[in-house]
């Protein structure tokens, strides 16, 4: 589904951030992605969806070469792309359910409401439909922003430092949600610097765990 080869990147012309990284992401994979802060956890996530181009190498998404798709194509890429940010950013102005909904307003796509309930459910938001983001709790906002990154019923899904600012329950909490998306076919990136997380994962989920380390990415380890 979407594969890097050999790819190497720095920002502007400073010095490489990392290079000969190469990455595959199968359907219905799960993979954690760690490493120390600053090694460029975020940047793999950010070009796996055309968010940064590599300096070199090639990065492949459902067939396609990212460097070469126009604004259209990057578009229907990030449509099956699903991104939870470690920062969740919300309109503050409009209610849960708009803002989960906001990916199909901007695809042009026609608003479910029962499917948007559903998902509200699914996520244990369903009493904050109406809520404005400011009044949720740290959980309760990864939970929104991963209901809003699959709303649109991507092929991949993206979390980075998704329980990051979140206690043990929370996180557990977030990391089963991840889980069923991947029982359900769905392939799973996480970024985390969480290795209590990834321990946890092993009863939950056979995952690949890999880590980014002297600018290289390693195997950290067998599969869990």
């Amino acid at each position: 589904m979407i594969d890097m080869q050999d790819v190497s990147f720095g920002y502007g012309g400073g010095a490489e951030l990392f290079r000969g990284l190469s990455l595959n992401l199968p359907p219905g994979s799960f993979h954690f992605l760690t490493g120390p802060s600053g090694s460029g956890k975020t940047t793999v996530l950010r070009m796996a969806y055309a968010d940064l181009l590599p300096r070199g190498g090639t990065v492949t998404a459902f067939g396609q070469n990212v460097a070469a798709l126009d604004r259209d194509g990057i578009a229907a890429l990030r449509r099956r792309v699903g991104v939870v940010h470690q920062d969740t950013q919300f309109l503050n102005h409009l209610p849960v359910a708009e803002n989960v909904a906001l990916p199909l307003t901007v695809s042009g796509q026609p608003i479910d409401l029962p499917a948007i309930r559903d998902l509200l459910s699914w996520v244990q938001l369903a009493p904050q439909a109406r809520a404005l983001p400011p009044s949720l709790s740290g959980g309760e906002r990864q939970r929104a922003a991963l209901a809003r990154a699959v709303i649109l019923s991507p092929d991949v899904i993206l979390a980075d430092e998704p329980t990051g600012n979140l206690d043990w329950e929370m996180s557990m909490r977030l990391l089963q949600l991840l889980v069923e998306l991947n029982r359900s076919g769905k392939t799973v990136l996480l970024a985390t610097h969480d290795l209590n997380l990834i321990r946890a994962a092993k009863s939950h989920v056979q995952a690949r765990v890999l880590r980014i380390a002297g600018k290289r990415l390693q195997a950290a380890g067998a599969d869990l």
